[in-house]
């Protein structure tokens, strides 16, 4: 039952968070010592690092549309997420998971979660390894879904943090 309501968390804010903004178009986010600054397609300056930062912080740009994303390594590829603090665990995109190298059916006839079209089918992975900026995590559970486009990062990596804060439109990840 735990699992099931796990997976259904996640679901729901990928859902939510497709629903509310579709897929992103603007650039994505760069890792650069110690933090992630948006790129900007009128100049290569990022932006400026605040020097009250530990060195191992990771700091995110709020996009255009409305939310935040970073770029991890999973198994070792990078993979452009949307961090959603309210999901619990980690959620890819077919082509996402096939880039990070897992094994991905034809037909996903599991029953991960629900949504709100109904039944929504995927299938649980473990994740080798999970990266952002200097934190890591081994053998994470996730769920590789049929349908979506944009893959999630939530509580289960982002847990490895000490603090997760949003200041404007800037998020702190410590």
């Amino acid at each position: 039952m735990g699992r099931t309501y796990l997976v259904f968390l996640v679901i729901v804010g990928f859902v939510s968070s497709m629903l509310s903004s579709g897929h992103s178009t603007s650039p994505s986010p760069k890792v650069a010592s110690g933090h992630v600054s948006e790129r900007s397609s009128s100049s290569n300056s990022s932006a400026p690092s605040n020097p009250e930062l530990p060195s191992d912080a990771v700091q995110l740009q709020r996009e255009p549309n409305g939310h935040f994303f970073a770029d991890v390594q999973i198994n070792g590829s990078p993979i452009r997420v949307l961090v959603d603090t309210g999901a619990s665990g980690i959620a890819l995109s077919r082509s996402d998971a096939q880039r990070a190298g897992l094994p991905v059916s034809a037909g996903m006839f599991n029953v991960v979660g629900e949504g709100a079209d109904g039944e929504v089918h995927g299938e649980y992975v473990m994740l080798d390894r999970v990266s952002l900026g200097s934190k890591s995590a081994e053998k994470v559970p996730a769920v590789i879904l049929d349908a979506g486009e944009q893959s999630l990062l939530g509580q289960s990596f982002l847990s490895q943090f000490e603090t997760v804060e949003i200041r404007g439109d800037t998020m702190l990840l410590r």
